[in-house]
């Protein structure tokens, strides 16, 4: 169950979230009149953002501005107040979890797989949320029950039961249930879909530190449990049909969409030169860019060990915080940084920064470097595309279908076929050009409108529309 371990999941590359484009909201003032969806908010609390955030903040907003209402489900370690203003302030709060006493815990874990009571939460106004984490969510209220994420993992581990979430009756409970991650919990009496994003520890088991016997009895649970299950790619899907013994026809590929905010996709190049070279001491399109969390499959071992072998003069950005098993990954880049030899200034490595300056950094970056061992989807390589930056990816996993023929893409596993790309890159300016054009077209692929589409297609599976 490691995967499902906020302490795991919080080391990412990004500073927050990736920030939805205001552009895809409801216009002010506007209220949704359609159905009522609730995701899990189980990333979206984490203090630093993930991927699964990123999914989870970008799905409401595509379905809010489809005419749903959105909700989410928190699981804050405070218990229900009297007063309704705490109640809100449980889901922000800096404080750490209280630790429950053996006894108190063993109760709590033996009887979650009866229930657990959410309670209703109507925003104040009153409440500052954190805009590092990615500000408040575009749901329209949300829902608490204590310890819920906490409590629902142990509960399974000792148990391998799901803990049902019973919704208060006295509040518009949600009309379908969309998990955004493999959790073990279920919403009863409303359809229940789950996004299962990659079988990576299954996939590749030396990646991750997962119990595996316990991370595929949980996604082969909620296989059978699911009213429907959602992927973000056709290689994930066939990994879910095949590995899981799903049917067909309980598995939708909705793909991702972009959602990068126009305030910051807007700026003019001079401006983002300016931030550039005032922060970073950088030029436009002078540095590579390798950006995300810093765990094996990411394969960024292998990214400094064929930038180093190129000879490139380039600077190498590297965006990252440390993950899972993260020390081989990163052996080679802190020895060459220690050394203070002349390879050491062609490395520059930044553990946190806000989203900001991220997108700066991708926009100006000559190619993002992303040649993963396996993803599910793989959205740094669309959204590098999306903002114009040639990529430099891998034929693993879903990749393939994200970047099409608007990237390089070598095996990942071949040291020198990443060295030759690297330095394609580096000295073919026509070459660049190009991909960034392509990858514009590709990119444009994923809109807004078709994430849309397929969303609705989900939804009417199970009955919502």
């Amino acid at each position: 169950m490691e995967r499902s371990r906020p302490t795991e999941e919080t080391k990412t590359a990004l500073a927050g979230d990736r920030v939805v484009s205001e552009t895809h909201a409801l216009p002010s003032g506007a209220t949704a009149t359609g159905p009522t969806l609730c995701i899990d908010g189980y990333n979206i609390a984490m203090t630093r953002g993930t991927g699964i955030a990123t999914y989870g903040r970008n799905l409401l907003s595509t379905v809010r501005s489809m005419g749903f209402e959105t909700q989410v489900l928190y699981g804050p370690p405070r218990k229900r107040s009297k007063r309704p203003l705490l109640n809100e302030t449980a889901l922000v709060d800096a404080e750490r979890p209280r630790k429950n006493r053996r006894i108190a815990r063993y109760i709590q874990t033996l009887t979650s797989r009866n229930g657990v009571p959410a309670w209703p939460v109507t925003p104040s106004g009153e409440v500052f949320w954190p805009t590092r984490a990615g500000g408040r969510p575009d749901a329209s209220s949300f829902w608490a029950a204590h310890d819920l994420f906490y409590r629902a993992n142990r509960s399974f581990s000792a148990y391998r039961k799901e803990t049902p979430v019973d919704f208060d009756a006295g509040a518009r409970k949600p009309d379908l249930m969309h998990w955004t991650a493999t959790v073990p919990l279920h919403a009863r009496g409303v359809p229940n879909v789950y996004t299962i994003h990659d079988l990576i520890p299954l996939r590749l088991p030396h990646t991750t530190l997962d119990d595996k016997p316990a991370y595929f009895a949980l996604c082969r649970a909620l296989a059978r449990r699911a009213d429907h299950i959602a992927v973000v790619s056709e290689t994930t899907r066939q990994d879910v049909i095949r590995i899981l013994g799903v049917s067909e026809d309980r598995v939708t590929n909705t793909y991702q969409a972009v959602h990068l905010p126009t305030s910051l996709t807007g700026r003019s190049q001079a401006d983002v030169t300016r931030e550039l070279e005032g922060i970073f001491d950088l030029g436009w399109k002078d540095y590579f860019l390798h950006f995300g969390a810093i765990e094996p499959k990411k394969n960024l071992g292998r990214v400094v060990e064929a930038y180093l072998a190129s000879g490139s003069l380039t600077p190498l950005v590297v965006v990252g915080g440390r993950a899972w098993l993260d020390e081989p990954e990163t052996a080679l880049m802190n020895q060459v940084i220690a050394d203070k030899g002349p390879s050491a200034e062609r490395i520059r490595r930044y553990e946190y920064l806000p989203f900001s300056m991220l997108i700066s950094l991708i926009r100006g970056a000559k190619a993002t470097l992303f040649p993963s061992l396996y993803e599910g989807f793989g959205l740094p390589v669309l959204e590098s595309m999306a903002l114009g930056t040639a990529v430099l990816t891998s034929t693993g996993g879903s990749l393939p279908e994200v970047a099409g023929d608007a990237a390089i893409s070598v095996d990942p596993y071949d040291v020198g076929a990443l060295t030759r790309g690297l330095q394609a890159l580096d000295a073919d300016d026509a070459l660049r050009e190009d991909l960034e054009r392509r990858g514009l077209v590709q990119a444009a692929r994923f809109s807004v409108d078709a994430y849309k589409g397929r969303l609705a297609e989900l939804y009417a599976r199970v009955g919502v529309s």
